[in-house]
C-alpha cells in the first residue's frame, strides 16, 4: 500500500532540487535611467530591471530585507509550454522539466510576498490546471483567490476542433481574509452606469431597483409587507428578506421603496448611482474591459515597429486592472517573467515601484528602449492616457555577479579568480548583513558599508599586522565600531574595542550542502589558503541588511574561522 498521506502532483525529477549558491546585483550605470527633472512629488527613482537567471535573481532578492516578504503584487507570465518555438523563449519544455522550474521560482515568491499580497499567474490550458494543483501544494489550497478568465481573443478560428477564446489568471494571496478587506474594488464604465435610470425623476438622480429578498431562510426575516396597490407581498418560497421590519419601515420613509410600475411587484429599494459603492471584481475579464492579443501587439507596434514586435505580449489595461485591485501608490509590484516589460510600464505609469527579471536579449532591446519612453514621457501609447502619465522617476539596472566560488582541480570549492576585489567586498556586505556604500573620502578608506551611523564593515585581502590594526582602529575613532574582514591577521583583537576582526577564507569549501528549503550554505572544515593582496574598489550599490548579531543568523559564505591570532 502507498505511505503516501496527502493529494500531491508528482513528476520526474520532482525530488531534485537545483544548487544554488548566493549571488549579487551590480549596479550597471551605463544603463540606469532617470529622468532629468523630478516631474511628481512621488517620482520612483529605485525601480530595479534585472538582466540574468530570474532563478538567481529571486534568490539575490530573498536576501534582501527590504524586498523579502515586502512585495505586493508580483504578476509573472511564464512560458507557457506549448510546444511552440518563439524567438525571444524556447518554450517547448517537457512536462516534469517545466512543473520544477516553476515550482523552484514559486517557493522563493511565496517567500517575497507581504502579509497582504498576492500573486497573479498568467498561464493557457496547456499547462494551467498542473499549476493550480501546484500553487495548491506550495501556497496551500486556502490561498486561492479566484481563477480569473480573460477574454484574450475576439475572433473564432474556424480550423480549431474548438476555438479557444481565453486564457487564466490564477490568483493566490498570502492571506485571502486580509486581502480582501483592502484590495480595490473596480471603477463602473459608461456601459454599466446605463443600468441605472431614471424613470420616476427622481431628484436625486439615476438610480436602480434592487431586491429585498435574501437566500436565507429566519423567522424575523419573513414579515408582511403591504405594497402601495394594497397587495400583501411575502418572501419567495425558500427565501426570506434581506433585512428587518424596522430596517424596511425606514426604507419606506425616506422613499426608497419600489414596487414595479404597477405599485404591486416585488418589494426593492433604490440604490442612486451616486451613492452606489465601487464594483467587486469578478472572474469574467472580457476584452472590451481589459484588451486583448491584438491590441497588445498593436502596442508593441507601436514601440517598436512591426519589424522588432515582441512575440507574446500582454495589453497593458490587463496590467492596469490587476496592479489597480492588488496595489496602491508607492506599493512594489515584482514581475520575474518581465517579456517586454509591460508590468514595469504599467506600474510606472500608475506610481507603484516595481522590479523586473528578464533573461533574454530583449531585457536590452525591448524592457530598456521602453521604459526609457516611459521615463521621457515619450510612450503615448497602453494606458498612458488612463492614467494620466506626463514622464519622471527612473530605474537602476543590474546585471548578477559572476559566481563567487568555482572547483579547484581537487574538486575543492574556492573563490573564482573572475571574482573581482569589489565584487567580494560587496559580497561581504551583503552576506554579513551590512548596506555596501563605500566612502568616497580618501581618509575613510576603511568604510566599505554600515549598518547603523555608527556600526561599520572594511574588507581587505592584505594580512594585517598588529601595527595596522592600532592605525585602523585610530582612523575609526572611538565612537564608532568596525568590523574587519582580512586575508589574516596577526595582532590580539581584545586590545581594540573597536575592531572586530574576522578572515577571509580563500579556499571556502570542502564540503557543501544546499538546504532545500532556504538554500542556506552549510560550511564546514574551512581550509585555510593564499588570496591576491588586492584592496576593494568603490562600486556604486545598495545592499541591506540584517544584524551581524542575530543569534540565528545562518552560517554565511564568510563566516569567521575563529577569533584567535593568525
Amino acid at each position: 500500500m502507498s505511505k503516501k498521506t496527502k493529494l500531491e502532483l508528482t513528476w520526474i525529477g520532482k525530488d531534485e532540487r537545483p544548487k544554488l549558491e548566493p549571488r549579487i546585483l551590480i549596479e550597471d550605470p551605463a544603463k540606469s535611467y532617470h529622468a532629468a527633472a523630478r516631474q511628481l512629488d512621488a517620482d520612483i527613482f529605485d525601480n530595479m530591471l534585472i538582466h540574468g537567471d530570474n532563478l538567481l535573481a529571486l534568490r539575490a532578492l530573498e536576501s534582501d530585507p527590504r524586498i523579502c516578504g515586502q512585495v505586493k503584487c508580483i504578476f509573472i507570465d511564464p512560458p507557457y509550454n506549448t510546444g511552440s518555438a518563439f524567438e525571444h523563449y524556447d518554450d517547448g519544455l517537457e512536462h516534469s522539466i517545466w512543473l520544477s522550474m516553476m515550482r523552484d521560482r514559486l517557493e522563493i515568491i511565496k517567500r517575497l510576498l507581504s502579509d497582504d499580497g498576492s500573486l497573479w499567474i498568467a498561464i493557457d490550458d496547456n499547462e494551467g490546471h498542473y499549476l493550480r494543483v501546484l500553487c495548491d501544494e506550495i501556497f496551500g489550497r486556502g490561498r486561492f483567490v479566484a481563477n480569473v478568465v480573460w477574454q484574450n481573443r475576439y475572433s473564432r478560428s474556424n480550423d480549431a476542433i474548438i476555438s479557444l477564446s481565453h486564457n487564466h489568471v490564477l490568483v493566490y494571496a498570502s492571506n485571502p481574509d486580509v486581502w480582501k478587506r483592502i484590495r480595490n474594488r473596480l471603477t463602473r464604465s459608461a456601459e454599466q452606469e446605463k443600468q441605472y435610470k431614471n424613470p420616476d425623476n427622481d431628484p436625486r438622480g439615476p438610480w436602480r431597483a434592487i431586491p429585498w429578498d435574501a437566500p436565507n431562510l429566519r423567522p424575523n426575516l419573513s414579515y408582511k409587507i403591504l405594497t402601495p396597490s394594497g397587495k400583501i407581498r411575502l418572501p419567495p418560497e425558500g427565501r426570506c428578506w434581506s433585512r428587518t421590519e424596522d430596517q424596511w419601515l425606514e426604507i419606506v420613509d425616506s422613499g426608497l421603496a419600489y414596487f414595479g410600475k404597477a405599485g404591486d411587484g416585488a418589494p426593492s429599494f433604490k440604490q442612486f448611482l451616486n451613492e452606489a459603492s465601487a464594483i467587486v471584481p469578478n472572474t469574467w475579464w472580457p476584452h472590451e474591459e481589459v484588451g486583448h492579443t491584438d491590441e497588445a501587439k498593436k502596442e508593441m507596434h507601436g514601440l517598436y515597429g512591426k519589424d522588432n514586435a515582441f512575440d507574446t505580449p500582454k495589453p497593458e489595461r490587463l496590467l492596469q486592472r490587476i496592479v489597480h485591485i492588488a496595489t496602491n501608490p508607492g506599493d512594489l509590484v515584482l514581475d520575474s517573467f518581465a517579456g517586454s516589460g509591460t508590468t514595469g510600464a504599467v506600474a510606472h505609469k500608475m506610481g507603484r515601484r516595481w522590479i523586473m527579471v528578464e533573461l533574454g536579449d530583449h531585457c536590452d532591446t525591448h524592457i530598456l528602449p521602453r521604459m526609457k519612453k516611459v521615463i521621457d514621457g515619450a510612450d503615448k501609447g497602453g494606458v498612458t492616457d488612463a492614467t494620466g502619465w506626463k514622464g519622471g522617476g527612473g530605474f537602476r539596472y543590474y546585471d548578477l555577479a559572476s559566481s563567487l566560488l568555482e572547483q579547484d582541480r581537487y574538486g575543492n570549492w574556492v573563490i573564482s579568480k573572475e571574482y573581482r576585489p569589489e565584487m567580494l567586498a560587496e559580497a561581504m556586505c551583503k552576506h554579513l548583513g551590512f548596506t555596501y556604500a563605500p566612502s568616497q573620502h580618501a581618509d575613510e578608506y576603511w568604510n566599505h558599508g554600515s549598518s547603523t551611523e555608527k556600526d561599520f564593515i572594511y574588507v581587505t585581502t592584505q594580512q594585517l599586522t598588529h601595527d595596522a590594526c592600532r592605525k585602523i582602529s585610530e582612523d575609526v575613532g572611538p565612537e564608532r565600531s568596525l568590523l574587519v574582514c582580512c586575508k589574516a591577521f596577526n595582532a590580539d583583537p581584545d586590545k581594540f574595542e573597536n575592531l572586530t576582526l574576522v578572515k577571509i577564507p580563500s579556499s571556502i569549501l570542502t564540503k557543501c550542502e544546499w538546504g532545500r528549503d532556504d538554500y542556506s550554505l552549510n560550511i564546514a572544515n574551512l581550509p585555510l589558503a593564499d588570496q591576491e593582496d588586492d584592496e576593494p574598489s568603490a562600486v556604486s550599490a545598495k545592499r541591506s541588511r540584517k544584524s551581524k548579531a542575530s543569534p540565528d543568523a545562518k552560517l554565511s559564505l564568510f563566516d569567521t574561522l575563529g577569533s584567535g591570532e593568525e
